[in-house]
C-alpha cells in the first residue's frame, strides 16, 4: 500500500468516523428533545393534578355542607309533620 494509498483510507476511515458522530450528535439532541418534552408534560401534569386536587377539595367541602343542610332540611320536615299530626290529633 503506498502512502497515498494510506492517507486516502485514513481519510476515509476519518470521514466514516465524523458521519459515525454527527449521527450519534443528533441521536443525543433528539432524546434531549424528547426528554425536555416530558419535562414539560411532567410539569403539566403536576399542575393538573394541584389542580384537581383544589377543586376536589372544594367539591368535598360544598358535599359536607350540603349533607348538613339536608339533615338539617329533614329534622325541620320532620318536626312540620309531627306538629301537623299533633294538631289533628287534636280534632
Amino acid at each position: 500500500m503506498s502512502d497515498s494509498d494510506s492517507v486516502e483510507f485514513a481519510s476515509q476511515r476519518l470521514a466514516h468516523a465524523l458521519d459515525a458522530l454527527e449521527a450519534a450528535a443528533e441521536r443525543r439532541r433528539e432524546i434531549d428533545r424528547g426528554q425536555d418534552a416530558l419535562v414539560t408534560q411532567v410539569h403539566a401534569f403536576g399542575a393538573d393534578r394541584a389542580r384537581l386536587a383544589s377543586e376536589l377539595d372544594h367539591a368535598a367541602a360544598l358535599s359536607r355542607g350540603l349533607q348538613t343542610t339536608t339533615r338539617e332540611v329533614a329534622r325541620r320536615v320532620d318536626q312540620a309533620i309531627e306538629s301537623i299530626r299533633s294538631v289533628l290529633a287534636e280534632k
